[in-house]
């Protein structure tokens, strides 16, 4: 089900992005959530880390979170480290509470043509199976 993306495509939703909930962050610096969560928030982006069992920690700098309803203030950006069978209710949840949301990411190996046509129907943009700290430097917007 792989979809293509523009690099343009990929470079607005990156541009316009200030805050991101990062979903299933780590705590350990050697998971993929936990670094590229870190390289968000060392590129300028106000990283929100969520994971229920680690909520009250902190990671960059931020207090993590257990869900979204905990998030205050705006999210322009979910970024989720969950298996694809997981999503839909995560996109649900983020399109009811979060309605500033611009965009759902989520990681390599990670895609729900359910949850996307859902958010999609919501005028909410969707990536499937890309990492943003792959493709932020590829983009050239590396500080």
């Amino acid at each position: 089900m792989s979809e293509d993306y523009s690099d343009d495509f990929l470079k607005t939703i990156l541009q316009r992005t200030k805050r991101v909930a990062v979903i299933g962050v780590s705590a350990n610096p050697a998971r993929p959530s936990h670094y590229v969560a870190r390289y968000l928030s060392e590129q300028g982006y106000d990283v929100i880390p969520v994971n229920p069992g680690q909520a009250g920690k902190v990671l960059f700098g931020q207090e993590v979170v257990a869900s979204l309803a905990d998030i205050e203030g705006p999210v322009d950006m979910i970024d989720i480290f969950r298996r694809s069978e997981h999503v839909l209710p995560i996109v649900e949840d983020a399109l009811e509470r979060l309605p500033d949301l611009q965009t759902v990411w989520m990681q390599i190996g990670v895609e729900n043509a359910e949850a996307a046509a859902l958010a999609r129907a919501r005028g909410v943009d969707v990536v499937m199976n890309r990492c943003p700290k792959i493709e932020h430097p590829r983009l050239m917007l590396a500080r």
